[in-house]
């Protein structure tokens, strides 16, 4: 606790009024990748507490869409529509292609992490699963061309993942923006032009 008290991007985002540090993250790649353009629209999965979310909003700008997705409820952002339940079920699907007015979205954002259990390799794996549900998600929810932005954790099962990205998008890449912990085996893969 004390040690995220103290962190410098914990800090920055309370500054700053940004809901997570994790805010930092986007802002990083997207300085670099230039993923967030006025006018897009934007899924953003497992987006509580809403820093992505805050971000996209704000670079899509009134002409975008953001639609934000989370098992647990997310406070109101402009220019934000939640939908809270599990993406993978029907009614909730339902629900999110009315959002899309049944559209394809620009772009796909994934920031999920399970739970952390304390069991490396549970951990792991449920991570990895996350990983796959979200790129399952952004095949069928992405134009053609469509981009993939998703954190996996380096260890069992990311090589496999890389692969399988690797096969979905004409152009995959890794991440590690400043804001991320260096500890951390977090990284992200970010996968451009969705293949057909």
């Amino acid at each position: 606790m004390r040690e995220h008290l103290n962190d410098p991007w914990v800090k920055r985002a309370q500054a700053e009024g940004w809901r997570s540090r994790a805010a930092f993250k986007l802002i990083q790649i997207d300085d670099k990748d230039k993923l967030l353009r006025p006018g897009m629209t934007v899924v953003d999965l497992g987006a509580t507490p809403g820093g992505w979310s805050q971000v996209a909003a704000k670079r899509v700008g009134a002409a975008g869409r953001v639609i934000a997705l989370d098992l647990l409820p997310l406070e109101p952002i402009r220019g934000v529509t939640f939908i809270q339940g599990d993406f993978r079920e029907e009614a909730l699907e339902a629900e999110l292609e009315v959002a899309l007015d049944n559209r394809q979205s620009d772009l796909v954002l994934s920031d999920m992490a399970p739970n952390i259990s304390g069991v490396e390799t549970s951990d792991q794996a449920r991570s990895m699963h996350l990983c796959e549900l979200a790129m399952e998600f952004a095949i069928k929810h992405l134009k053609p061309d469509g981009v993939l932005l998703v954190k996996v954790f380096q260890g069992a099962g990311s090589t496999e993942f890389h692969a399988a990205m690797r096969a979905a998008f004409r152009s995959v890449v890794s991440r590690k923006p400043e804001a991320s912990r260096d500890r951390s085996s977090e990284m992200y893969l970010l996968g451009k032009g969705r293949k057909p």
